[in-house]
């Protein structure tokens, strides 16, 4: 006789109970309008997507950015369209150079005859993660009636919180349409354009990056592959940090850095002053990764947090 028989049949009993059981639900919740996407987790608001055009006084005509990003405490991190800059917004992609062949067709950091058709946004979360697709066509008025000449597909995502550390990555894959599209940073020495980060700057800002700490400089400088900004961004005087990682397998790895202290944006450059031609057949595929954060950059592993990002496929 078989004395283990009852054990196992409360066994399997246990285990097709549990395995009928509905997935445990998402943190995330996405509130979607006409105008963008609200990104909620776990009740508190993460950042919203502008998706509509935006502007404050009918010029510089802005979409396709996040503003508000919060802390891990609810304070605001970012600056919108701010006096001394009134073309930043937020966390943003933007270059000054748009060329086809030799024509310059518009501006994209002050949205001069360039705008942003953002064709589709498609969401999706689950209990680790959640998602936001986007797919945009970029326009120039003096271009062919407004004729596409670039496609865009930027997928943002947003890791579950775990111990006071958010994680959010970006992949920004442009394709031109057509031949000879070319963009470009600041026809200057700066050189700045890419991935940007309007974020608030009080006096106590730190910058810090692989060597310790860094002081803004007016041209680009080397410093490695990331840097951390860590002030107390809070109406209560909490120290939180921003961190912004770069992927080695985006082009120009590890790119420089354009700093600022005061009024101004932080920028990771793509490409530079020199304008680069992207392919119609093969995509230029920009990675990022924002780790916002509670302390000050020597409260957290940033080395570590940048071999982890680097190991993503």
């Amino acid at each position: 006789m078989n004395y283990n028989f009852p054990f196992f049949l409360l066994l399997i009993t246990f285990l097709l109970f549990y395995a009928c059981l509905p997935e445990p639900q998402s943190p995330f919740f996405f509130k979607e309008s006409g105008q963008g996407v609200e990104l909620v987790e776990n009740g508190q608001v993460v950042f919203f997507y502008r998706r509509a055009p935006k502007s404050l006084t009918g010029d510089y005509i802005c979409n396709n950015y996040i503003h508000p990003l919060y802390s891990i405490d609810g304070d605001t991190l970012t600056e919108e369209f701010p006096v001394d800059h009134p073309y930043h917004r937020g966390i943003f992609w933007a270059w000054h150079q748009h060329y086809i062949g030799e024509q310059s067709i518009g501006d994209g950091w002050i949205m001069q005859n360039i705008s942003y058709d953002v064709m589709d946004v498609h969401t999706k979360a689950d209990k680790k993660s959640a998602i936001i697709d986007l797919s945009v066509l970029w326009k120039s008025r003096v271009f062919q009636n407004s004729k596409p000449y670039m496609e865009e597909h930027t997928t943002i995502t947003v890791y579950r919180l775990q111990e006071n550390v958010r994680k959010i990555d970006f992949e920004i894959v442009l394709q031109s349409l057509v031949p000879d599209v070319c963009i470009g940073g600041s026809e200057d020495e700066k050189g700045y354009g890419g991935f940007c980060c309007r974020i608030k700057m009080p006096d106590e800002l730190i910058f810090t990056a692989k060597n310790g700490q860094v002081t803004p400089q007016n041209l680009q400088l080397q410093a490695g592959p990331w840097m951390d900004f860590s002030a107390p961004y809070g109406s209560h005087g909490e120290v939180n940090g921003l961190t912004l990682l770069c992927h080695p397998g985006t082009p120009n790895y590890p790119a420089p850095w354009i700093l600022r202290q005061k009024t101004s944006m932080q920028n990771i450059v793509f490409p530079g002053e020199k304008k680069v031609e992207l392919s119609i057949d093969k995509p230029t595929i920009l990675r990022y990764r924002l780790i916002i954060h509670s302390g000050n950059a020597e409260n957290v592993d940033i080395p570590k947090w940048q071999e982890e990002f680097a190991r993503v496929l």
